[in-house]
């Protein structure tokens, strides 16, 4: 830029209050511009990280369903299930809690004209569990505990005493689900075994 143009740029700056608001609103909102671009810039790079962790929850998700296959068909071919898993912790947890011998197993009841089946039923002492390999949602997991309860409450009548233990085995469930359970199964006295425990 000329001297000469930069004196008369100074001088419509001092003389012309107009020119003067308007090189700095000018001035003001490129700054304004080149900050949005920046923020755009950063927006940019979070959304890619948001799609990159998106696929790799859905990598997750789909490498857990893998698993829960393969885990059934690996028990199947061996004749095992997870309620057979579970019932051995449930025999260890009964042998720690001084019931040694403690013969646990599926049980089917009649009451009320109706058939229930038991995951998990050891009359001495009288032991009432079920079994889950997933639990999708807290409305679920409810649904779940409700039906726990009612065979222990059925268990309860038709055995003539009072369950030592009960139990809620769940295979999988997300954090959240599995936080609500523990609270609900506090509550309810109910011993839960989730994951790795089994």
């Amino acid at each position: 830029m000329s001297e000469k143009l930069k004196r008369e740029f100074i001088e419509l700056l001092e003389k012309d209050l107009d020119f003067r608001y308007s090189v700095a609103g000018y001035l003001g909102f490129s700054e304004i511009l080149k900050r949005l671009n920046r923020i755009g810039e950063g927006q940019n790079k979070l959304w890619e990280e948001v799609k990159k962790l998106w696929i790799e929850v859905k990598t997750i998700r789909e490498d857990q369903r893998k698993l829960r296959v393969l885990f059934e068909s690996f028990g199947r071919a061996l004749g095992v299930t997870l309620e057979d898993y579970t019932a051995s912790a449930v025999k260890l947890m009964l042998e720690d809690m001084g019931y040694p011998g403690a013969e646990v197993g599926k049980k089917t009841l009649l009451f009320n004209n109706e058939i229930y089946e038991i995951n998990i039923f050891c009359d001495d002492p009288l032991t009432v569990g079920e079994v889950t390999l997933y639990i999708r949602d807290v409305d679920e997991a409810r649904r779940e505990l409700e039906k726990l309860l009612r065979r222990i409450e059925i268990a309860e009548k038709k055995e003539n005493k009072k369950a030592v233990l009960k139990v809620l085995a769940v295979a999988n469930a997300s954090k959240e689900v599995l936080d609500h359970l523990k609270t609900m199964a506090e509550q309810r006295d109910i011993r839960l075994l989730y994951g790795r425990e089994l």
